[in-house]
């Protein structure tokens, strides 16, 4: 299964970043990508219906930690193209209708606090009644939405998890909308990056791949425009830029490895001291 999911996975973000070369939210664009993550699900459905599960704790991952990442990007592209086909004109009716947008989400997360904590805090002693498939208790923080899904493909809580992860990416959106919608302080942090961009995306990477963010639940997006915030820095086509960096022959990890020398110097000199 989770090799499976991992090519779907890297397919559907190859594609949506050839689509996303462009800067703009287009709406024809958005739908071309909504079509896609719908035809990845689809074939992933397939896949568990016709494969099924080898145990309960596999179940439990697919449901908790994999499925909702691509269900996460259809609600994500799915509610930017609302916004984007409401979104009002002039200055101050946008900014208006994108702070109500924001309070959305926090009402959202206001009404889900409970579950949010249980997920956050990578509780499992729940698992087998939200992430495995008939379980559900209707006691335990239940979405309408579930009784009108498939249950041969759905738990009581994975489409809970996908919003999670997907209102992260939403409030990003949302913020970079406002930031745009008047002028900013260029340099809105004292701190720039002045290594490479390569060298950026390899340590971002690096932090996705180990799950150091939000108990590895995060969308690479999100990690990397935290990135760019914090730094004052354009990474541009980064999931390209890992492609070159996963086809290296040699020292794929180059910046890495240069810092656990440099690490190891410092702590050296330290040492000496």
């Amino acid at each position: 299964m989770t090799k499976f999911y991992n090519e779907i996975l890297c397919k559907l973000e190859t594609a949506i970043q050839d689509l996303e070369i462009e800067t703009d939210y287009s709406i024809q664009r958005i739908e071309t990508v909504i079509d896609l993550i719908i035809k990845s699900l689809l074939e992933l459905k397939q896949f568990v219906l016709a494969k099924g599960f080898k145990n309960t704790d596999d179940e439990i991952h697919f449901f908790k930690y994999q499925k909702p990442i691509i269900v996460a990007k259809l609600i994500y592209y799915n509610s930017v193209y609302k916004i984007e086909a409401k979104k009002p004109y002039g200055d101050k009716q946008i900014k208006k209708f994108l702070n109500k947008e924001l309070f959305k989400l926090k009402k959202l997360f206001d009404n889900n606090i409970d579950f949010y904590k249980y997920y956050r805090s990578n509780n499992s002693f729940l698992n087998d009644k939200f992430f495995v498939r008939g379980k559900h208790d209707i006691r335990l923080w239940l979405d309408t939405f579930y009784f009108e899904a498939d249950h041969r493909f759905s738990t009581s809580h994975d489409y809970k998890v996908a919003k999670i992860i997907a209102n992260d990416l939403i409030q990003v959106y949302l913020e970079d909308q406002l930031n745009s919608n008047h002028t900013k302080i260029s340099d809105n942090s004292s701190l720039n990056w002045t290594g490479s961009k390569t060298a950026l995306i390899e340590l971002i990477y690096a932090l996705y791949a180990h799950g150091v963010f939000n108990n590895g639940n995060t969308d690479i997006k999100l990690i990397a425009k935290t990135f760019e915030d914090a730094f004052n820095i354009e990474l541009g086509d980064f999931y390209h830029t890992f492609m070159e960096l996963e086809a290296r022959k040699i020292n794929r990890t180059k910046f890495l490895n240069s810092l656990c020398e440099a690490l190891v110097k410092k702590m050296d000199e330290q040492d000496e001291k």
